[in-house]
């Protein structure tokens, strides 16, 4: 007989109704709590889309508003005392994605509006800025209580222009007007809280609120959003029984691929395990693992500024970085590193205190198969669809151990491709077969580096660990001489797994393999 299964938020982000209609709530209230009794009363937290920013928003809201009804048994309800009723203005950004300057600013309009039929406007009050000022001031007034002020995904009109040097400036203008009330209200305000994905220095809460608390690396701050492996395994314990029966496999085994799919986030070092939340959340209400987190968005603006940098897709992952050239200004950037960090598509995976590097990386395999998958038509154009299917029919030979009908496969694939320019170098083909092997689920990485120069390519299957070497316009022999020459393999000697010798040559006439070699090392 089937467990009972929990009722999951998905898409839910109002706080009040999870709690009221019994829907799964991960407890983040004793964060709430320590975020509300800070010295700065200004507070900003960056995270991933689809990460629970809008859920803590949502929350510090009703906690604010003094309903104490909705706290019980959570952690915040030991310690919180007074429960004092304060005013809150929350806006929500994310509406206002898409949009040019005159629609911009009707929607921030709307916005204020709602709360001007409720405390008032004075008519010389014409500008949005003056109508924010003016709000706050008469809303503190009105209740003699000082003002919250939420401001969810603060960032959202501007992420789709980022790469756009003519209309990111007038976007940023209109959001820098609407948040400079802020300073200038300071004995009104109670507390102030943005979220967002990115930083834009240039709007005046970064450059004129000096004293706004950034807590988005702060460890104690590490799992505010998102959920830790502690939380699943405690708070969602018979989730995972029940998630395990499901899909007619072991507990043990449920965990790995959850572990392996939807784990490895770090916002700070040391830090724990932090899961995507939307993909886990969906995982458990379908009783399959899917590619939830990156199939809910299309990252156009991410795929607009890999090109605009000329990022390679084996240059996205493995990357060491200083802090400040991660977490860095968006606006600023001269790499695409800070936009790929705060995005949530690589994340603290290391941290040397001798040289204060971190290393980042693409966190899970749901988002290394969903970059892969939005870089293929870079490389296949309109046979992206028929690409997919090489790949799995290419997955499928790997697994069998059928490694040459697998290359077969491809070289009649690539064969059908038409003539596109820039691919007469061999990293043209590096960096297609780096997307190809990747969208396989398998371990790969070029450019490894052993005694005696860089392996190509290597990639791990569950039978065997196998060292490539491309060449372009030459042949197989001169492919499988440079692996002998160089003796790559003894590099892989301890990996627990039988090595593979695999030359490759490219034919740049034909745009597809040549011939190739395999040998057992």
């Amino acid at each position: 007989m089937e467990q009972q299964r929990q009722l999951y938020p998905i898409g839910i982000q109002t706080f009040s109704e999870i709690r009221r209609k019994n829907y799964l709530y991960i407890d983040k209230t004793e964060y709430v709590y320590r975020m509300t009794h800070f010295d700065s009363k200004y507070v900003f937290l960056s995270r991933p889309r689809r990460f629970g920013k809008s859920l803590l928003t949502s929350t510090l809201h009703s906690y604010f508003e003094g309903c104490k009804e909705l706290f019980e048994g959570l952690a915040i309800d030991k310690l919180e005392a007074e429960w004092t009723r304060y005013p809150v203005l929350h806006f929500d950004m994310s509406m206002a994605k898409h949009v040019d300057k005159e629609r911009l600013e009707q929607m921030l309009s709307v916005q204020l509006y709602r709360y001007e039929e409720v405390y008032g406007k004075v008519s010389e009050e014409v500008t949005l800025n003056d109508r924010f000022s003016g709000l706050i001031r008469r809303v503190c007034q009105q209740t003699s209580r000082q003002v919250v002020v939420l401001i969810d995904e603060y960032d959202a009109p501007l992420l789709d222009v980022v790469h756009e040097e003519k209309n990111l400036p007038v976007l940023r203008d209109v959001m820098r007007n609407f948040y400079s009330p802020l300073k200038a209200c300071d004995p009104y305000l109670r507390f102030v809280f943005l979220t967002g994905i990115t930083k834009f220095s240039q709007l005046s809460i970064f450059s004129e609120l000096n004293n706004i608390k950034n807590i988005s690396m702060d460890g104690p701050y590490a799992a505010v959003c998102g959920i830790s492996e502690e939380e699943m395994l405690t708070q969602m314990d018979n989730d995972v029984d029940i998630l395990a029966m499901r899909m007619e496999v072991s507990r043990e085994e449920v965990l790995a691929k959850l572990k392996d799919n939807y784990d490895g986030y770090h916002f700070t070092w040391p830090s724990p395990d932090i899961y995507n939340p939307f993909s886990l959340l969906n995982a458990f209400a379908d009783g399959k693992m899917n590619s939830y987190w990156f199939g809910s968005g299309t990252p156009t603006y991410l795929i607009e500024m890999l090109n605009k940098y000329h990022v390679i897709p084996q240059q996205i992952g493995d990357r060491k970085a200083l802090a400040e050239s991660f977490d860095a200004p968006t606006e600023r950037i001269t790499n695409i590193t800070p936009l790929l960090y705060q995005s949530g598509y690589i994340t603290i995976k290391g941290y040397s205190p001798i040289t204060n590097l971190y290393l980042l990386d693409i966190p899970n395999k749901e988002v290394r198969l969903g970059l892969m998958k939005s870089l293929l038509p870079g490389y296949l154009h309109q046979h992206t669809m028929d690409g997919l299917t090489t790949v799995a029919l290419l997955y499928e030979a790997i697994y069998e151990e059928r490694l040459d009908d697998g290359l077969r496969l491809l070289q009649a694939f690539l064969s059908t491709i038409p003539y596109c320019d820039n691919t007469d170098y061999e990293g043209h083909y590096q960096s297609l077969f780096y997307t190809i092997f990747s969208l396989l689920g398998m371990y790969v990485d070029v450019e490894v580096r052993t005694p005696r120069g860089r392996v190509d390519v290597v990639m791990r299957s569950l039978s065997a660990l196998y060292v490539m070497e491309l060449k372009l316009d030459k042949t197989a022999d001169d492919a499988m001489g440079q692996i002998d020459l160089k003796n790559y393999p003894e590099r892989f000697a301890l990996c627990g797994l039988p090595v593979v010798k695999v030359g490759i040559n490219f034919d740049s006439e034909r745009r597809t393999l040549g011939e190739w070699k395999i040998e057992m090392a």
